[in-house]
């Protein structure tokens, strides 16, 4: 095993970075990451990382395409510098969506991401609640799969109490949502959903007991809050006492922020910092870190220690 651990950071979620370094007590490493005038990337390691384990922390986020270019140069720079070991560490992973061909003439762009990033030199992936689990098998190297569960469940369990429900906002999230129930110790409910465009969704009935209690939607992430919004309204419809969501990845974009604004259904958005949150609309959203998470993740990894523990769930 390589002796000393190196922690870098990408462009794209520097504060989350600088929290796993803290964790970890050890100093975020120094590299240079410029542009040139046209635009091309260029990094280089400002220190020796010769036989290093190596840890390149970047959410493949919005700009997406910037963001996973600098993630693939850093991660040839660190093999071409001779790292012993080199781990992506991708909180969130850009191009998820898009995991199947559910239409003629489609591209597989999370399998070819996956290619991309083994190519490039990583000889390991530490990823986050992908949106689908058969996107660790795109992957020809080792890959860990945190949650992020364990760290929204007891603030949901703290906040929500008892008589819970917990709502699958549609048919793909029901495994998720099952996960949640067995934490929160609640009932469940899903509601069936029709996507009529990339932008818009559309509920048409409600399977589960939802009147006079409290809900929370639990998703993997959400980016114009068409599907939160439209779930919730059909909750509220139904005589849910409260409505919460809970997501992965804030992916908001400014048409998903601008409907969470005008929706007063949801009461309180709670996310993970996988990716930078700046927009907290006057505290309707509330992001919890998971810089411990991933910290502890990296750790062990370096250690050549389990991580199972770490799918536990601490009420």
């Amino acid at each position: 095993m390589p002796k000393n651990i190196c922690i870098y950071s990408g462009s794209a979620h520097p504060q989350l970075s600088r929290d796993i370094a803290a964790y970890l007590g050890v100093p975020l490493g120094k590299i240079n990451l410029t542009r040139f005038p046209d635009g091309e990337t260029f990094c280089q390691y400002e220190e020796n990382v010769r036989r290093a384990d190596v840890f390149i922390i970047q959410p493949t986020c919005a700009p997406t395409n910037d963001h996973l270019m600098e993630l693939l140069i850093m991660l040839d720079a660190a093999k071409r510098a001779s790292a012993a070991r080199v781990t992506a560490v991708l909180p969130y992973y850009g191009y998820a969506r898009q995991d199947r061909k559910d239409r003629p003439r489609v591209p597989i762009s999370a399998k070819l991401v996956a290619n991309l990033i083994t190519v490039a030199g990583a000889n390991r992936i530490i990823a986050m609640d992908l949106h689908s689990q058969q996107i660790q098998g795109f992957f020809d190297i080792p890959v860990d799969h945190l949650y992020a569960r364990p760290v929204l469940s007891p603030y949901l369990h703290q906040k929500l109490g008892s008589d819970v429900v917990v709502v699958s906002p549609d048919s793909g999230s029901v495994k998720m949502a099952q996960l949640y129930c067995d934490s929160l110790d609640a009932g469940l409910a899903v509601i069936a959903k029709r996507r009529i465009s990339a932008t818009a969704v559309a509920t048409s009935h409600l399977v589960g007991d939802v009147k006079g209690r409290t809900c929370v939607i639990t998703d993997d992430m959400s980016s114009t809050a068409g599907t939160l919004c439209s779930a919730a309204n059909k909750l509220k419809e139904e005589g849910a006492a409260k409505v919460f969501a809970a997501i992965s990845h804030c992916v908001l974009n400014d048409e998903g922020y601008t409907k969470l604004a005008a929706n007063k259904s949801i009461e309180e958005l709670i996310v993970t910092d996988s990716i930078p949150v700046e927009n907290t609309l006057d505290g309707r959203i509330k992001v919890l870190s998971v810089a411990p998470l991933l910290g502890e993740a990296i750790k062990r990894i370096h250690e050549g220690i389990s991580i199972s523990t770490l799918f536990r769930i601490k009420k």
